[in-house]
């Protein structure tokens, strides 16, 4: 693509990410070797306001950020230079990277809404629309066929049958990230009862159970798909003692092709991630699997590179230009 894109990027600050690991980080990398200009903002410093009357009487609405321009390099202690800050008009740019972290509560959803008045006129990566309507733990059950035994509920007695029924299970946040808040809960532990107190007495939303998988100890497999294609995987093996896999709690990352079976789920909920703009998207895959669908701020890309040599930022990027090419012809 011969234009060069004015990016602006939405995540959290520059100095909290791990540059060896951070996906937002390898997509700006990417971006800045293509020419492309990229800016930093937090979704703290966005403001929906009126802008200029126009002729007819009415006032057009403007999504505006207080931004930084920014360039970033592979450079530890050295890994963004900031420009001077000013008010930006968000429509004025050709995409945005909606790329903050979870947890999925109402500050999140309220900056899905603010983008939907930009977007697609500037392409919003992933749709703000798809992303609010479909949290990684509730979009995963549109695909109830390829999921392990599963129940969102706030139900007490729901629950107990639950347990009584699959007896090792794995209880999940709606809404949070990292592995935070998920618990195994064997079929002789007693906890049960006091963390669903803890839980509903802190909290209005409902928990997921699912049946615990034993498989999970050879690892939960983390696959990348680009606008609904399978790009790569790598697998996240949870350390002794720990149920989760999540590599920021001790999982260790290995190399991992794709299975028959992996392709077979990746070819379920393609088109659907295709058909609600989900360009950038993560799955997890216990076993035989689908456990989660990934669409806030997926991770995985800098993991897979160091396995499989394939940087799929730029697979990212090659569907991001291609997109925003189509729109200008529009």
């Amino acid at each position: 693509m011969a234009r060069k894109l004015k990016v602006a990027v939405q995540m959290d600050p520059m100095d909290t990410i791990n540059i060896d690991g951070d996906s937002t980080f390898a997509l700006m990398l990417e971006a800045q070797a293509r020419g492309h200009v990229l800016w930093h903002y937090e979704v703290k410093h966005m403001a929906l306001t009126e802008g200029v009357r126009q002729p007819n009487g009415t006032r057009e609405e403007r999504l505006m950020a207080r931004a930084r321009p920014v360039t970033v390099a592979r450079q530890h202690g050295a890994h963004y230079e900031f420009g001077a800050q000013s008010e930006v008009n968000l429509a004025s740019m050709d995409t945005i990277l909606m790329r903050q972290d979870p947890p999925f509560d109402m500050a999140y959803i309220t900056a899905t809404h603010l983008l939907e008045h930009i977007h697609p006129r500037t392409l919003v990566v992933n749709d703000p629309a798809s992303v609010r309507n479909a949290p990684e733990k509730l979009l995963v059950t549109h695909f109830p066929d390829l999921m392990p035994p599963t129940m969102i509920t706030w139900d007490l007695e729901a629950i107990r049958s639950f347990r009584a029924q699959y007896k090792d299970i794995i209880v999940k946040p709606l809404f949070g990230n990292g592995g935070a808040g998920v618990f195994r809960i064997k079929p002789d532990d007693e906890n049960l009862a006091s963390l669903l107190e803890m839980h509903f007495a802190r909290s209005r939303e409902p928990l997921m159970f699912q049946r615990y998988e034993a498989s999970v100890r050879k690892g939960d497999k983390r696959i990348i798909l680009v606008d609904g294609e399978p790009m790569g995987a790598v697998n996240r093996v949870p350390a002794e003692g720990e149920a989760r896999s999540n590599m920021h709690v001790g999982g260790r990352p290995e190399k991992s092709p794709l299975t028959a079976r992996d392709r077979e789920i990746c070819a379920a909920i393609g088109p659907t991630l295709r058909a609600q703009g989900m360009i950038f998207v993560g799955i997890d895959v216990i076993g035989d699997y689908l456990t989660e669908i990934n669409v806030t701020s997926p991770t995985g890309l800098q993991e897979i590179a160091r396995f499989d040599g394939v940087h799929l930022e730029k697979a990212i990027w090659d569907r991001i230009e291609a997109k925003v090419e189509a729109s200008a012809h529009i």
